[in-house]
């Protein structure tokens, strides 16, 4: 029940608000149980200091969550975010971000993810796990319509 990247970026387009389409994110990788997606570096998007700002991360997080279900899923539905925790490791500076939300339980309620933002080219072989030298992790619990 996977979707394609252009469905997913399609569900980007017409399910999201006007400010987090303006982060420009766009999906890189859909799966049955994750899905990958690409924060373009934007100066507008960081904070005094020139690091990226932890709210862009967190709303890319959370968005990334929402597109791991809907691949999950096999199309857009209801859901609610009912909890995010979010650890900042290190600042991005003038690098885009890939966001790589992994679900770890999908029941019929609730749904459980674990979301690693890594800066491109530090992601390791393969590209998918982002799990070396991460700029942040979350954890996130969706509620299902």
């Amino acid at each position: 029940m996977t979707l394609t990247t252009a469905e997913a970026d399609r569900i980007l387009a017409d399910h999201f608000a006007p400010w987090v389409q303006d982060l420009g994110l766009s999906t890189v990788e859909a799966g049955e149980q994750h899905a990958v997606l690409r924060l373009p570096w934007s100066d507008r998007l960081a904070r005094e200091g020139g690091a990226l700002s932890g709210q862009v991360l967190m709303a890319a997080a959370d968005t990334a969550c929402v597109i791991a279900l809907c691949a999950a899923r096999g199309g857009f539905g209801p859901m609610t975010t009912v909890q995010q925790s979010t650890t900042f490791q290190r600042a991005v500076l003038a690098r885009d971000v890939l966001v790589h939300a992994r679900i770890t339980r999908l029941g019929r309620r609730l749904a459980f993810l674990d979301i690693t933002l890594v800066t491109e080219g530090t992601e390791g072989a393969g590209g998918t796990g982002g799990t070396e030298d991460p700029a942040a992790h979350a954890t996130a619990v969706y509620a299902l319509g």
